[in-house]
């Protein structure tokens, strides 16, 4: 038995929607082949990607170079599990330790797998280096957090979409809001039993909320002054989507434990990494926590390979440079604009908020009519368009970009 020939994109979202559990709305575009900054369809429109696979092709589709890490290593060796070692894990855990400056890095496969594990840290942590009374840990969230769909995890979502009907929750959590120093302070004093805050140092999920400059910092400063670990989910943000390595360095922070993935291995193959430093991480012993894939010598060639790429090419500079040519250009049309309220965001990870409500279609409308002009986005929380291209986009291809931007909001002006 065969898998069934493509030839329309009509069928394979017909295949799709009668085989396929509906976890997911995607937009009615069935994507074949990428190469940099493009995509192209079934039928051979190309396009220019806007949304980077939620910034895990950070490098761009397909990169040369790990694409043949990948292929190099699979001729070799593909898995062994943690019972055995290999001869890959070792010296990626190595290069990416020195390349992020932490002791340890504990290696899984999915972001939502890593906030799971730096949360079971976190709390280990309490217990053991802290003294916090066994079953009382709580780590403090933000509203609006976006750390993935696990059950723990949307336990403490506010997402109801995310939430109803997947009860009973986890408990441990206190949640506050977010870019608010004074609510975290406040939550720390009263509570004696707080293992760590996890926090995005941008929310990418709510709409590309940016928060207020030396929020970051101040942060960190009440975490270390109550004995608190900072826990930094960069999974959207991290390997250099900001225009920084990692986003908390804009405000020069070194989280307790940082959370990657997504464009840990730009895209080519599931990999995630926790890292902290000996204090943190030796809590974690044998047979405590684990995965049959986290480490395998596969994710470690692509991940070493991935990361390379973002130096080797100066992915950061250009992700700055790019991020800040497209919010001038934007903002120079949305003055005159009925249709489109700001544009938000750091670097490369952007979001203009239409001047509509959540409920409507707005946002939708328009980024079915970008799709049309060749430029592929999606909308988060109905009314904003997020706007997140590879990092390897030039100035000539994002100045075309900003043109089809904005003559497709011109039509929705009218």
């Amino acid at each position: 038995m065969r898998l069934e020939q493509i030839t329309s994109s009509e069928q394979a979202i017909q295949l799709e929607d009668k085989h396929g559990a509906h976890n997911y709305h995607p937009l009615p575009v069935v994507l074949t082949k990428g190469d940099g900054v493009h995509v192209w369809d079934v039928e051979g429109k190309k396009y220019y990607d806007f949304l980077s696979a939620y910034s895990a092709v950070n490098q761009g589709h397909c990169h040369p170079k790990i694409v043949q890490a990948l292929t190099d290593q699979a001729q070799k060796l593909t898995l062994t599990s943690r019972a055995f070692h290999n001869d890959i894990l070792g010296p990626f855990e190595k290069y990416a330790t020195e390349y992020f400056n932490f002791d340890k890095l504990l290696p899984m496969n999915t972001g939502a797998e890593a906030v799971e594990t730096a949360i079971k840290i976190a709390r280990k942590w309490a217990y053991e280096k802290k003294g916090v009374p066994e079953h009382k840990a709580q780590i403090i969230v933000c509203e609006n957090n976006f750390h993935g769909r696990t059950t723990t995890i949307i336990s403490f979502s506010n997402d109801e979409g995310a939430r109803k009907n997947f009860g009973p929750y986890t408990p441990g959590f206190l949640k506050i809001a977010y870019d608010d120093t004074a609510a975290l302070e406040k939550t720390l004093e009263e509570n004696d039993n707080i293992a760590g805050f996890l926090v995005e140092p941008i929310q990418g999920e709510a709409g590309v909320y940016v928060p207020s400059e030396g929020y970051l910092k101040k942060a960190k400063e009440l975490c270390e002054k109550h004995n608190v670990l900072f826990i930094a989910d960069e999974v959207q943000t991290g390997i250099a989507r900001t225009g920084k390595l990692l986003a908390v360095d804009h405000e020069n922070v070194k989280p307790d434990i940082l959370i990657l993935g997504k464009a840990i291995s730009g895209g080519v193959y599931p990999v995630s990494a926790v890292l902290a430093d000996n204090e943190v991480m030796d809590v974690i012993q044998p047979g405590q926590h684990g995965s049959t894939f986290g480490g395998n010598p596969l994710a470690g060639a692509v991940a070493t390979a991935a990361l390379e790429v973002i130096r080797d090419e100066n992915l950061a500079e250009n992700a700055e440079n790019m991020g800040n040519l497209f919010r001038e250009l934007l903002n120079d049309y949305i003055i005159d604009s009925k249709i489109v309220k700001l544009v938000r965001g750091k670097g490369l990870l952007n979001a203009i908020v239409i001047n509509d409500s959540e409920e409507s279609s707005t946002a939708w409308d328009i980024c079915m009519a970008l799709k049309e002009n060749g430029l592929l986005a999606k909308p988060t929380h109905g009314n904003i368009i997020r706007f997140a291209p590879p990092l390897v986009m030039n100035e000539e291809e994002l100045k075309d970009c900003v043109d089809i931007i904005i003559t497709t909001l011109k039509d929705f002006e009218k």
